[in-house]
């Protein structure tokens, strides 16, 4: 089912098809540089069956993302409830992984953009929350160009990397219903 479409972009629920792509991105390690590790296709399986259970759930999950154009699936951009216990939490995120061949070509801000008008205007969220390694520059510059600001007192270690990982400290942005709803975030290409 579509739940969200964009110009280029379809954001809908998960299909059995989605399986081999979603594999191809998961063992991907330029995708999952930023990650304890790549996925194999028994977490792949796990994350996609979480995934649909969530949205049948709660109305929002992390969409399997598809070109309009192409119908190839490009990876997943949406909303899920924060599943770990943290200073910010109960929170819902905005998160994306998207294949490598589809970087830089502004298919995360654009799913993303979307993704913030469904949680506020369909389900009144008020606060999405987005989270990532503080190395991890190319996401947290979406996170920006999205309108979330980084809570500069927010940063915590995540508790799903090991401690002693380099992916830690992992650095908090946030978004308030209020401010969402007095500004405008304009897509750019």
């Amino acid at each position: 089912m579509n739940v969200v479409e964009t110009t280029r972009l379809v954001l809908r629920t998960w299909h059995e098809a989605d399986f081999e792509p979603l594999c191809a991105i998961n063992a991907d390690p330029r995708v999952m540089e930023f990650f304890p590790d790549v996925q194999d296709q028994l977490k792949t399986k796990r994350i996609i069956a979480w995934l649909s259970a969530h949205f049948d759930e709660h109305g929002y999950t992390f969409f399997a993302t598809e070109e309009k154009e192409s119908g190839t699936l490009i990876g997943f951009v949406g909303l899920a409830n924060v599943e770990f216990e943290a200073h910010f939490t109960p929170a819902t995120e905005i998160g994306w992984r998207l294949g490598f061949e589809h970087w830089g070509k502004g298919y995360a801000t654009e799913a993303a953009i979307a993704a913030l008008s469904y949680g506020f205007n369909r389900f009144g969220l008020p606060e999405i929350v987005s989270f990532a390694p503080e190395k991890h520059t190319h996401s947290r510059r979406v996170m920006e160009k999205i309108g979330l600001v980084r809570d500069l007192t927010g940063g915590f270690d995540h508790p799903n990397a090991p401690p002693d990982s380099d992916l830690q400290p992992f650095v908090l942005y946030r978004l308030p219903a209020k401010t969402y709803q007095s500004t405008t975030v304009e897509l750019t290409p």
